[in-house]
């Protein structure tokens, strides 16, 4: 059988730890969050690379997005 907290049970545990304890896990969740956001620009950076790269991105003047988005 699984063990699962609820939010709010974490949420208990994290408040009963030294405050040194919390201060340091508050600074690993944001930096895991920077971290997580990073690869996330990385990939999304690498899909757009790799969409210009196969010709798939419209390249033009604002004039010529919105005669082709006209057409």
């Amino acid at each position: 059988m699984e063990n699962t907290l609820t939010f709010n049970e974490i949420l208990e545990e994290i408040e009963a730890l030294p405050e040194e304890d919390q201060v340091t896990l508050i600074d690993l969740l944001q930096r895991r969050q920077v971290e997580r956001r990073r690869s996330e620009i990385a990939a999304n950076i690498a899909e757009a690379n790799q969409s210009y790269r196969s010709g798939q991105v419209f390249r033009g003047s604002v004039e010529d997005v919105i005669a082709e988005l006209n057409n």
